[in-house]
């Protein structure tokens, strides 16, 4: 059986309450068996995740009962504690084998400072009978020294085992790490249908309650499960309604204070927790922390170099800061990190907000938006010469990736208006994300949003206000022409045939939706015949003509089917997957609206069958996929042919572009 090595006043009662494990009964579990199979065990996570309560509640467990001496180190001056200051405080706590300020030097009665060597002896004397278990707690300050001393007490004292919590392993050979992550938030495997998060709240909350569990769980979800920042959420349920609480919490989260009597100084606030860490980094890390912190999603190694390195810190301590973020907690890596391209980082939301607030302490925040705006201009191009290769899947994939620092960056365009141009360059250089994978509600209200504060002549105001028209057009086609008709002379008066042949694709459109086939198809044979080929910024002439033949279909039926063959055979065809399923539908809903079924299916499903699924599960299917299955359906129950177009965006509910989001 294991001892605790306890102080000379007896073993204290552990500071550990009903609820501080909450949802950890597979990480308890782990611990023990840790313990039981190895000498060394570190308990590593992110600042306020629990390690000290996991560890002491598993220490008392191991020591035969709820009384346990917990040694803690807090040496005086935190980041700056003095040299040997974990060794002093080891022998404080077993000062019944040594002097109580230190070792007397035989002869002389004089105390000098504890080595390992003495500290090793210490316990030595203390295990006579048993086997030592001791818990080094919280030793992120003299961590360097931690693992030389880990190393000889194991090397010295085979009796002894050592239980360590650090946000970083020790990295000594003989070391097991259990990594505590933050509490679940969703409740699956639930008998009561509220996740850990969820449960740790409402033991916490004050107020009488009952609380909104929408509500609960949305707040458990801003603060990403953390223990600590939970609870400190549940605490300011006497002043705010949780749903304030959410609110407040979307925008910031380091206000949170609070924290319950006689807890540690860092466990009274969140920004306290998270400034306790920022403190002991030396100041390429600190820097690196809060220039990154200005990025909302997950980024590159090669995006944070871009956007951090500059003012003292070199470009080549860049990825060694990342790493060393990410070690304790404050970035989360995603992906693979042996993979060809590299782990992407995200930051927690709370250090997020920490860092933000270092960065606009030291007036940096300025030119960090300024370098995230360039940033998101060039992903917004990259993505959209990927698209207009060929390389459609991996635009896609891109965008997915980046859509919140390109979604931030509209926001900060909004606080900050010498950013709304290339805001606005960048959202519509994303015009196929909104076109084809149905975000036309949210891209129409980002443009709206945009082009209200931008000068009315300026080249992106031109250039954005035919993309807001076309998104505009299913829901408000009064609001699309008036749009077309402010872009339509600023198009003239710049000699920009891309835009007047989109412009006239939009009028058609218009006239499409409103019934009119012959003025539907003059709209798109003109778009047809003035947009260049490969014209960047929106849909080839391709599409116009796979439209054409849509709208011919309905008055000449040899016309559309040469205007469909056109379609297929235009060069834009070849590298745009998107206009090649728009011309195959258009091939097949003429041959079916005039009496050849079995070839109009035929098409239909060779369509579907060359379409590309393989992308990340939440965007949805390319626009015009739901209309080629409508048109088989069509076929296969012989029904009369319905008007499915798929040539006018359908506006939906948007999916994490919302212009609510830019207003938050």
């Amino acid at each position: 059986m294991w001892k605790c090595a306890d102080g000379p006043d007896g073993p204290p009662a552990c500071d550990a309450r009903p609820g501080d494990l909450v949802g950890r009964d597979g990480e308890t579990a782990r611990l023990r068996e840790l313990l039981a199979a190895h000498r060394l065990v570190t308990v590593t996570g992110p600042a306020g995740v629990g390690k000290s309560a996991l560890a002491r509640a598993v220490r008392a467990a191991l020591s035969g009962g709820p009384g346990c001496r917990t040694v803690r180190v807090r040496p005086p001056g935190g980041a700056t504690a003095p040299a040997g200051a974990l060794a002093a405080e080891l022998v404080r706590s077993l000062r019944t084998h040594l002097a109580p300020d230190g070792v007397r030097v035989p002869g002389t009665g004089a105390v000098r400072a504890p080595t390992p060597a003495d500290v090793a002896r210490a316990l030595r004397a203390a295990a006579r009978g048993g086997r030592t278990l001791i818990l080094l707690d919280d030793v992120d300050p003299v961590h360097t020294e931690c693992a030389g001393l880990v190393q000889r007490l194991l090397m010295d004292v085979p009796e002894a085992r050592v239980l360590v919590t650090s946000r970083a392993a020790l990295g000594l050979g003989e070391e097991r790490v259990l990594r505590l992550a933050p509490l679940r938030t969703d409740a699956r495997d639930s008998e009561d249908g509220r996740s850990p998060a969820v449960r740790l709240f409402l033991e916490r909350a004050r107020g009488g309650g009952p609380f909104d569990l929408s509500a609960v769980r949305e707040v458990c979800r801003l603060l990403e499960g953390v223990p600590l920042a939970i609870e400190l959420a549940a605490g300011q349920t006497g002043r705010h309604s949780v749903a304030e609480l959410a609110r407040l919490l979307r925008r910031h989260q380091c206000w949170l204070s609070g924290g319950r009597p006689g807890a540690p100084r860092r466990h009274r606030s969140l920004r306290s927790a998270i400034g306790s860490a920022y403190a002991l980094h030396e100041r390429p890390v600190r820097v690196v922390w809060a220039r990154a912190a200005v990025f909302s999603g997950s980024f590159t190694e090669a995006a944070a170099v871009f956007l951090c390195a500059g003012g003292g810190v070199a470009p080549h301590q860049v990825p060694g800061a990342l790493a060393r973020l990410a070690a304790i907690g404050v970035l989360r890596t995603e992906g693979d990190p042996g993979a060809v391209h590299g782990p992407r980082y995200r930051m927690a939301a709370a250090a997020r907000d920490f860092g933000r607030e270092r960065l606009r302490a030291a007036g940096e925040f300025p030119v960090a938006v300024e370098r995230l705006v360039t940033h998101a201009r060039r992903v917004a191009e990259v993505a959209e010469n990927l698209w207009g290769a060929g390389s459609q899947r991996q635009a896609v994939r891109l965008l997915a990736e980046e859509q919140d620092d390109l979604m931030a960056v509209a926001r900060l365009a909004l606080e900050r208006p010498e950013h709304i141009p290339a805001a606005l360059e960048a959202v519509v250089a994303l015009w196929f994300w909104w076109v084809v994978y149905d975000h036309a509600e949210a891209g129409r209200d980002l443009l709206l949003t945009l082009l209200g504060r931008c000068e009315e002549d300026s080249p992106p105001a031109v250039r954005a206000r035919w993309l807001a028209a076309w998104l505009t057009a299913p829901g408000d086609p009064h609001a699309a022409r008036a749009l077309l008709g402010r872009a339509w002379p600023a198009a003239v008066m710049a000699g920009d045939d891309a835009a007047l042949g989109r412009i006239a694709h939009v009028q058609g459109m218009l006239a499409l939706r409103d019934g009119d086939a012959v003025a539907a198809a003059a709209h798109f044979r003109e778009a047809a015949d003035t947009v260049p080929p490969h014209a960047p910024g929106g849909p080839s002439a391709a599409v116009s003509l796979a439209a054409l033949a849509v709208a011919e279909a309905a008055f000449d039926p040899a016309a559309a089917r040469r205007s469909a063959r056109r379609a297929l055979s235009h060069p834009d065809v070849r590298e745009d997957t998107w206009a090649c399923l728009l011309a195959r539908y258009a091939r097949a809903f003429v041959d079916h609206r005039h009496g050849r079924r079995g070839r109009a299916w035929h098409r239909a499903r060779r369509a579907l069958a060359a379409l590309d699924t393989d992308l990340p599960a939440p965007l949805p299917a390319p626009h015009g996929r739901a209309a080629l299955h409508g048109l088989i359906a069509d076929i296969e129950s012989g029904a009369a042919v319905r008007d499915r177009v798929p040539f006018v965006p359908t506006p939906r509910p948007a999916r994490g572009w919302a212009i609510a989001k830019i207003g938050n």
